[in-house]
């Protein structure tokens, strides 16, 4: 079979590292280019063929339901399997196991909910039905590995190792990464412990390798991003607005700005890079905003700037205050002239005054 009709979709995560953002909404739910970052990727997965998807769900769990209901509206039928303690990414997939209808031979997708990639899904498919492998995995390739797990493969791409988050110069024997996608042969998921944490990449992917079974790489290097900090979020959010990154969820044509229905935006107002206004959000005169993310109900007043920066839903940034790089969390209010850069984080529902932050310019 070279179609994948099943998929576990990996979503439990807190999203620590992208507080603010995650407070009030899980880290797949936070919307990037006008819906939530989920969406895109069950489109994605519906049209790689994908017709069942189960959302293994942990953190903020009762959200998701709610909104994408039995899955009908995008095409899919939409299960959800709660963990009541963290399982990690091996033990989430085993809890969602009772939940699929693959024969044993057949080929589960599975992904995590955090990751933007223009991986070619049947590709990758058939890669592993013509290798014959129990588990391929989509791998591609970065510039500096130190971050991330190296997985070696030999000229056939079959996988010979798997090195945690090298650290010297010798470590470093490939610029191949886990990418965060998996085809499973089904029979292989009932193999990881039941009912206790299991972290597949740690566990459940060397122990296959150890015991001899065949795992196969693919290096698919084509757009890929691990949204796991606000930058990245919102430089993701940019790029499917801009279209760098695929999908076939954007609300809108791709191109320089994407503006929701509900939202008002002044005349003479600039929107460049990717920047997306939301539903009931309301831009000022002479604001410039860039590659950034505003978000529903916000307000961005006269003349103030904003850079590769998100705003939160119904937050409010004063007049003439400029952001670049900053996260303003849901609800809070940045008053009138003030400069928030490189990182800097507004909690949810906080309050600046006027005038009270400001960056010189040779910090």
């Amino acid at each position: 079979m070279t179609e994948a009709k099943e998929a576990i979709l990996l979503v439990g995560g807190k999203g620590t590292r992208l507080r603010p953002l995650t407070v009030h909404t899980p880290k797949p739910m936070v919307p990037a280019a006008g819906v939530p970052f989920l969406t895109h990727q069950l489109a994605r997965a519906r049209a790689a063929g994908v017709e069942h998807i189960v959302l293994a769900t942990s953190y903020l769990a009762e959200v998701f339901e709610p909104h994408f209901g039995d899955g009908s509206s995008l095409g899919l039928h939409i299960e959800y399997v709660t963990e009541r303690e963290p399982l990690g990414t091996g033990g989430a997939i085993r809890n969602v196991a009772s939940r699929l209808v693959s024969g044993p031979d057949e080929p589960v997708l599975i992904f995590n909910g955090d990751i933007l990639t223009g991986l070619d899904i049947r590709a990758l498919v058939t890669s592993h039905a013509t290798s014959g492998a129990d588990v391929s995995l989509h791998l591609t390739r970065v510039e500096d590995p130190r971050a991330f797990g190296l997985v070696p493969t030999d000229d056939t791409g079959r996988v010979t190792a798997f090195l945690e988050k090298p650290q010297t110069p010798e470590e470093i024997v490939t610029d191949q990464i886990n990418a965060g996608a998996y085809i499973f042969r089904r029979s292989v998921i009932d193999t990881i412990p039941a009912d206790r944490p299991v972290s597949v990449e740690r566990e459940t992917f060397p122990g296959l390798l150890a015991s001899g079974a065949h795992l196969q790489g693919m290096v698919d290097s084509t757009y890929w991003l691990d949204l796991g900090t606000p930058q990245a979020f919102v430089r993701g959010s940019a790029d499917l607005v801009l279209g760098r990154a695929p999908s076939p969820a954007v609300p809108g044509r791709c191109g320089d700005r994407l503006v929701l229905p509900t939202a008002s935006v002044a005349a003479d107002a600039k929107l460049s890079g990717g920047t997306v206004i939301g539903e009931g959000a309301l831009i000022g005169a002479g604001a410039r905003i860039d590659g950034s993310a505003v978000l529903a109900g916000a307000v961005v007043e006269p003349g103030a700037v904003i850079t590769d920066s998100l705003v939160g839903a119904g937050a409010r940034i004063g007049s003439r205050t400029v952001l670049a790089g900053a996260v303003v969390g849901d609800g809070a209010q940045v008053g009138a002239d003030n400069e928030l850069r490189d990182g800097v984080r507004i909690w949810c529902g906080a309050t600046l005054p006027d005038a009270s932050v400001r960056f010189s310019s040779d910090e």
